[in-house]
């Protein structure tokens, strides 16, 4: 660090600070996006992450639900937790420190880009975030943080060995992936749902395309106001009754909430690689616009989700009643 003032070097200090402070779980994270987007409106990335995290925050709890706590073992269910804690975890810390120094790049109107490398991230990103702060344009960065993001996650999540043999060859995540149950939701306080769901989740180039279709979704004029009084309005617990209140028909499906439910992880560091010095960007991830081939209103398509789960459920329980 002999190239940096005093202050600079208390500045990246201060921003590891800030970023484990807010690192601790799903709710924490949630809550730090939204903040952020908030002050920073034009890193819809971060309203983006917010949301798409609320979904992650579900999709633990749900692990605790009625559902899968009878049909799936106590060690399958810790495991896909940890799954979505450690991506979540994963994102976080890479992605917060440069949306903090974008922040501060603001406040002193001059770039600190500089700073990006002694937080490890890609230099691919990097180069992003110059590129935004000369030309400004918006969908360019959003898209370039997704394919950061996803990419950041692909070896040490997706392509690990333990969570690829335990969690992601399981026969529930192959159903989940199959039934589309892997869906990222954006509600609404008028009690609609929109989004777009996950078939392919290890796929690197599916869940960019899905990240495209979702910020697409997001920032549509009509619907962006919605989703951001919702996300405004809507403490994030983690359980599915955080949206599940504004629907029309009550629901009484019980979720559990998420700081009742899990405990605090303590994630261990691991060797960082620079993902993009190994790959070379596909045109089509930041080029190729998003298309969405099934619809994105979602209502009846969750209501029918979870008949399908009821379902799921009830055949199990028959399944082990014939059994005895």
């Amino acid at each position: 660090m002999n190239h940096l003032t005093i202050h600079e070097i208390e500045t990246i200090s201060q921003i590891k600070a800030e970023t484990n402070k807010k690192n601790l779980d799903n709710i924490s994270r949630t809550d730090a996006y939204f903040a952020y987007f908030k002050k920073n409106s034009d890193i819809i990335w971060s309203f983006l992450a917010s949301m798409v995290s609320r979904n992650g925050g579900w999709n633990m709890c749900d692990l605790e639900g009625h559902v899968f706590r009878e049909i799936l073992e106590p060690k399958t269910r810790k495991e896909l937790f940890l799954t979505f804690e450690r991506a979540n975890w994963l994102i976080f810390h890479d992605v917060y420190p440069q949306l903090l120094i974008y922040q501060y790049s603001t406040k002193i109107k001059r770039p600190m880009f500089h700073l990006l490398p002694y937080f490890k991230c890609s230099e691919f990103i990097q180069k992003e975030w110059e590129k935004y702060w000369r030309e400004g344009d918006r969908e360019r960065l959003t898209t370039a943080l997704i394919i950061n993001e996803q990419n950041v996650i692909h070896t040490p999540v997706i392509l690990h060995p333990v969570y690829k043999k335990r969690v992601f060859q399981s026969w529930i995540f192959n159903i989940q992936d199959w039934l589309h149950f892997s869906c990222v939701l954006l509600p609404t306080c008028g009690g609609e749902l929109y989004g777009a769901s996950v078939n392919g989740f290890k796929s690197l180039s599916k869940r960019i395309n899905l990240g495209k279709r979702l910020a697409r979704i997001l920032t549509h004029p009509r619907l962006f106001p919605f989703f951001f009084e919702f996300a405004n309005k809507t403490p994030h617990t983690g359980s599915r009754s955080d949206y599940e209140q504004y629907f029309k028909t009550k629901t009484n499906r019980k979720t559990p909430i998420l700081r009742a439910t899990f405990p605090l992880i303590e994630h261990n560091h691991y060797e960082y690689q620079d993902w993009s010095k190994k790959k070379v960007i596909s045109p089509a991830w930041l080029h190729f616009p998003a298309r969405h081939r099934h619809p994105i209103h979602l209502t009846d398509w969750y209501f029918e989700k979870s008949n399908q789960l009821d379902l799921m459920l009830a055949l199990h329980k028959a399944s082990h009643v014939k059994k005895i």
